[in-house]
């Protein structure tokens, strides 16, 4: 490419020149960044295509610029403008030394490379400049490998990490107009909060379609994504000829999202080989599409034998391409919660004994929290089956406390020496 050319993208996707509008601020996020960046490291982000990460680059460079921090100090490169070419290291190094030489910038200037996935050898750069010490360096990639040993090597640990999900519950509120910064807007506002839970779990949390009225135009966008993730983030990039049976597998799972799944099961359903199966599941992993959940077991070799539970990115997303007759409030509840307690960064389990706990979270080497997630609780048949397969848990984790994420039930209930709190999704969602 021409310096010329290169110029001119990088004219469009830079504060040089020109106000560029960064949206809603997703604020916790964005100090996130700040704190990282400070560390002096290369800083990964990754996530699901249009979680935001562009945007939140946008909003964090903004931040630089309003602290003092030179334009002209600020590189930006979008790798999904699909004016750029031959998308190799000769590339990057072009586009650095086009940046050097028109904007001449001070010795300590930040360099962003967004949605790097798709540049080849584009670790040796960043590991380049990193050495160097020429630069604050940001990545951001669509790809869980990003985070992967494969990168790890080239970058010599000499990186921090950074995973973006779409919006939280309490983003979603804000993107809606309703600011919470305590218990008291909760209970000010519980009535829009609890009108609005309902269309979190139908619509999900991508920034764009949130901001969308019309529901027709939600689902086409959600569409999109979905079409995206598959052909550019995996079909693309794995060299896959089969997209129909790709894309058969994941809306498989979208369709059964918070359900125990077997590879052997499914290659019976779909008629594809195991081997097709793991693979693929793999990369739908990869792309952040979905994410599976191992039994807990004292033995790995238990964890991987057994079925995993499989959960989605975004419930909107499951809705929108999903093969679903009626909608099932209980699974997107639970994908919900399985969405936060990712974002809390917990690690997690499901537990199976004569009973099923959804999730077991584990910190360090201890069993530290079971949460059961329930639609329907005040039922006397489902009440009995959540709390004795929570008790059955608590008495094997010797653990004293289980929780029970209702619709909006909330108490308390003693067993023993045992308490079981209820808590309504919408306000365990909102807690810190």
């Amino acid at each position: 490419m021409k310096s010329s050319e290169i110029m001119e993208i990088l004219l469009d996707w830079n504060f040089w020149k020109k106000e560029i509008d960064v949206g809603i601020e997703r604020t916790y996020l964005i100090n996130e960044i700040q704190r990282l960046s400070r560390i002096g490291e290369i800083l990964v982000i990754s996530g699901v295509r249009r979680s935001g990460k562009s945007t939140l680059i946008l909003q964090f460079c903004k931040s630089l610029i309003q602290s003092g921090v030179a334009k002209e100090n600020i590189l930006i490169v979008n790798f999904e403008d699909p004016r750029f070419t031959s998308l190799d290291l000769t590339l990057l190094n072009k586009i650095y030394e086009c940046y050097l030489t028109e904007l001449n910038p001070k010795k300590e200037h930040y360099v962003v490379l967004d949605e790097v996935q798709v540049v080849s050898q584009w670790e040796k750069f960043a590991r380049f400049l990193r050495e160097n010490k020429k630069a604050h360096v940001i990545i951001t990639g669509s790809s869980s490998k990003l985070l992967s040993s494969e990168y790890a090597t080239v970058l010599a640990g000499r990186h921090v990490d950074m995973e973006v999900y779409p919006l939280s519950f309490k983003e979603f509120l804000r993107f809606n107009g309703i600011e919470i910064k305590g218990d008291l807007d909760i209970i000010s506002r519980r009535h829009e909060i609890k009108r609005l839970i309902g269309e979190y779990l139908k619509w999900g949390g991508f920034p764009k379609p949130t901001l969308l009225k019309e529901e027709r135009d939600k689902k086409e966008l959600l569409a999109n994504y979905f079409r995206d993730i598959i052909t550019k983030d995996i079909a693309m990039r794995y060299k896959i000829k089969d997209i129909e049976k790709l894309e058969g597998l994941a809306k498989y799972y979208l369709s059964n999202i918070a359900s125990l799944q077997s590879f052997n099961k499914i290659k019976n359903i779909l008629n594809i080989s195991i081997d097709t199966v793991e693979r693929f599941s793999r990369y739908l992993s990869e792309a952040y599409l979905l994410f599976f959940v191992k039994k807990f077991s004292f033995s790995e070799k238990e964890q991987i034998a057994n079925p995993k539970k499989v959960y989605c990115i975004d419930t909107g997303l499951r809705n929108a391409v999903g093969f679903t007759f009626m909608e099932n409030l209980g699974k997107l509840m639970e994908n919900a919660v399985f969405l936060e307690l990712k974002k809390r960064g917990k690690e997690i389990f499901y537990w199976k004994g004569k009973g099923e706990v959804d999730f077991v979270i584990k910190e360090g080497t201890k069993i530290k929290e079971l949460i059961q997630v329930c639609y329907d609780i005040e039922k006397e048949e489902t009440k009995k089956r959540e709390i004795d397969a929570l008790v059955e848990a608590m008495e094997f984790f010797k653990l004293n406390n289980g929780k029970i994420i209702t619709w909006d039930f909330e108490g308390e209930e003693k067993i023993g020496k045992m308490k079981i709190v209820f808590i309504p999704i919408w306000k365990w969602l909102l807690q810190q």
